[in-house]
């Protein structure tokens, strides 16, 4: 098993595809990497081994079960997660898991996310866009689901997903068709995510809940960069007195998914700290081997490298 000289390397925004969710889900959108998403066996582990990871946590690639009404989504996400349980015990050393949850029965979906880590020893959860009939997910309704992953001390990853269909056709549509990427990570993605962590802030959802722990990845969607002017600008005229970036910086962890710029991970370290960041590689929108030979060339001490690489995520996740 391959190992770095500082630290485990684990990458915690690993996609796969569950041949059930995908015959759900109906002829698949756009360009997908269907046969690297639904191998889950020796060749999964073959290209983490040549690009030197240790531990992929496995999760489904988007929308997962935000794509579904909570008839067909509950369980369907049951039946999704044993099935990931049985992929990760084949091997156990080399892969975990996040849960897909039924959002449009937050309830259920907080049963769910107990059950996944409970039962089969899942690490937390991760919700992709917006959730069925396009609800942002820091609605009320969706609490009950922020109450179970608090109480159980496990982490909500959110995902991105197509952005709302309004904001596609008033923002991208024009592009789309000359550059595809436009409404996928080229920038449709950062909007809908980025836009959902502001919106988790503003919601009051942590003053509930403070316990509850988000991870944002992409480098946090851009918004570490943004801290102080969102900030600035949300302390005129606010009502609330703990200040936006002091929350986010209490409440997030983001990690390098799919976002490979040392300029931006220096930037990123600067507002949230070696502890609150981690390694992922978005694999495989983006190949493994991108990410590790990146982190080779990053500056930075051994101490800060084996958090980011294994040492946040083993805290956090309690691998």
């Amino acid at each position: 098993m391959p190992n770095s000289e500082i630290a485990k390397v684990i990458a915690l925004e690993e996609h796969y595809w569950d041949s059930e969710v995908v015959e759900a889900w109906g002829p698949a959108k756009g360009k997908q990497p269907a046969e690297q998403l639904l191998e889950v066996g020796d060749k999964r582990i073959a290209d983490m081994n040549a690009a030197g990871i240790d531990m992929q946590v496995l999760s489904l690639g988007a929308p997962a079960m935000q794509a579904f009404d909570a008839g067909t989504a509950v369980p369907l996400a049951t039946a999704a997660n044993d099935r990931l349980k049985s992929i990760i015990d084949t091997r156990p050393d080399r892969f975990a898991g996040f849960a897909a949850l039924p959002t449009a029965a937050p309830e259920a979906a907080a049963d769910e996310l107990e059950r996944a880590v409970k039962d089969l020893g899942f690490c937390g959860a991760m919700l992709h866009g917006l959730s069925h009939e396009q609800k942002w997910l820091d609605l009320p309704e969706f609490w009950p689901i922020y109450a179970r992953a608090e109480a159980l001390d496990v982490p909500i990853y959110f995902h991105p997903a197509l952005p709302h269909p309004a904001v596609v056709g008033a923002y991208l549509k024009d592009y789309i068709q000359d550059y595809p990427e436009f409404i996928h990570a080229g920038w449709g993605f950062t909007i809908e995510t980025a836009t959902q962590g502001v919106r988790l802030v503003l919601s009051g959802v942590f003053d509930e809940h403070p316990g509850l722990k988000v991870i944002l990845g992409h480098l946090g969607e851009g918004l570490p960069f943004l801290l102080w002017r969102i900030n600035h600008a949300f302390s005129r005229g606010a009502n609330k007195t703990t200040p936006f970036r002091e929350i986010f910086q209490r409440q997030f962890y983001v990690t390098t998914s799919g976002n490979f710029s040392d300029p931006a991970l220096l930037c990123t370290l600067m507002e949230m700290g070696a502890d609150r960041v981690m390694f992922s590689v978005d694999y495989p929108y983006v190949q493994n081997h991108e990410g590790t030979e990146w982190m080779k060339t990053v500056s930075l001490s051994d101490e800060d490298l084996a958090k980011i690489y294994g040492g946040n995520a083993e805290r956090l996740l309690k691998i």
